[in-house]
């Protein structure tokens, strides 16, 4: 018990201190976690055990996917596929108040399930619709804001390499069940967006578009197929069993690549950019991962998850107030790092509490991510916004004061997440991929 007061001590101070003088992230929980283990092993015994958890922590065929769909995303991102799905937006969203803002909230559900990222999203299909937003007249804040708060519904709606990285850390969660359990709470998060847009855009006097003929539609609908295929082809083989998430990920990348080419939106000379982008990105999240299990590690050591789970067990045994208590320390959390991180550092210590008061791991799953999806949306980290506020070249504080609203509607939606288990497991339990 000792012991693990004081490591735990070491390892958080240590943390909180790298972040704040600036160091990286991934540097930061490195660094704290070997400082950590040679307090309790000593520096060679340390140095060794740290050297084999990053071995382990990285040594995953799971793992694979994340490189794969990261590649996939920046194909698509580079690809030709935002606009033709903003188009098909257009389409679905076209006769409603605001209609431009609808539009680029449902692109960005679509893009952002495509590709998995919600950075990529928000530059993508934000660079696409503010320009046409800005010619009808919307406010750059409000057009900007939309973008912003939609981009992080990808995330949920599969696939994500967050719930990856949360199937991996939880022991094993079946990743076709995490993907299946984001559906609903993903397109809520979409939905609760465009409700806000339309009572904005109402208000505002932002006009909709002209009727888009039957003919047309029909046209730009079958344009946007083939894009969105690529959600029935990779998530249907994962949930119907035909292939692994990870050999999902690699089909993702060779029919992006192939619809890319036949776009002529690329060419075989941006290939080694592309690969390099995602060769970047990959390496900063696997390094992530490696350096978070020896974090997991000298947790696991000194029973840390254990002592906190008996004090959250000792201030109450209620578990809606556990669950608040969850959902407040994640937002805080997520309001200074990225969702990956997160998960590796808080899956060990909340998801064995959760359990404990009977939340299916899949449930807490989606709570988690949830949250940590506001977080890329919230100061002063949040890379949606920095993102979102670069695309439409605004500062982020006049884009804040437009993006409450929307933060409201996605707190609210993840109220109703957490207190209604059904929308997360309804369509898990329908496909017979979870008890």
């Amino acid at each position: 018990m000792e012991l693990a007061i004081q490591t735990g001590l070491i390892l958080f101070v240590a943390v909180a201190f790298l972040l704040v003088i600036g160091t990286p992230i991934s540097i930061g929980i490195g660094a704290a976690s070997a400082i950590s283990a040679i307090y309790i092993l000593g520096f060679d015994r340390a140095m060794t055990t740290s050297a084999q958890r990053i071995f382990t922590g990285i040594n995953s065929f799971s793992l694979l996917a994340i490189p794969f769909f990261i590649l996939a995303g920046i194909i698509m991102n580079n690809g030709g596929i935002a606009i033709r799905l903003v188009n098909c937006a257009k389409v679905i969203s076209g006769r409603l108040p605001g209609s431009l803002a609808q539009s680029n909230i449902v692109a960005n559900m679509l893009f952002g399930a495509i590709s998995g990222s919600a950075v990529a999203a928000a530059a993508a299909v934000g660079g696409t619709m503010g320009p046409l937003q800005e010619k009808e007249n919307y406010s750059k804040e409000f057009s900007a804001a939309v973008n912003i708060a939609s981009a992080p519904s990808g995330m949920l709606i599969p696939p994500s390499n967050t719930l990856i990285v949360y199937s991996l850390v939880s022991g094993g969660t079946s990743v076709a069940a995490l993907f299946m359990a984001g559906y609903l709470p993903g397109i809520l998060w979409g939905l609760g967006c465009m409700v806000i847009a339309y009572f904005i855009a109402k208000k505002e006097g932002y006009r909709s578009e002209e009727r888009i003929g039957f003919k047309r539609g029909l046209a730009v609908f079958i344009d946007a197929i083939p894009s969105l295929l690529l959600i029935v082809i990779v998530v249907g083989g994962i949930i119907g069993g035909v292939f692994t998430a990870t050999e999902g990920s690699a089909i993702a990348v060779v029919y992006s690549l192939l619809l890319a080419f036949f776009y002529r939106a690329i060419s075989i000379k941006d290939l080694p950019r592309i690969l390099l982008d995602a060769s970047r990105t990959t390496a900063i999240v696997i390094f992530m991962i490696g350096v978070s299990s020896i974090m997991s590690w000298v947790m696991a050591f000194t029973n840390i998850p254990g002592i906190i789970a008996q004090l959250f067990l000792s201030l109450t045994d209620n578990t809606i107030i556990i669950l608040l208590i969850m959902n407040f320390v994640l937002l805080v959390v997520g309001t200074f790092m990225d969702p990956t991180p997160a998960v590796l550092i808080f899956t060990p210590i909340f998801l064995p509490i959760a359990m404990n008061f009977g939340i299916h791991p899949v449930h807490f799953g989606i709570i988690m991510v949830f949250n940590l999806c506001i977080g890329t949306i919230t100061p002063p980290v949040g890379p949606v916004l920095f993102i979102g506020c670069k695309v439409a070249d605004l500062k982020i504080e006049n884009v804040v004061r437009q993006l409450m609203p929307f933060f409201l509607s996605t707190v609210v939606v993840l109220m109703l997440v957490t207190f209604i288990p059904a929308l997360s497991m309804t369509l898990p339990r329908l496909m017979q991929l979870v008890r």
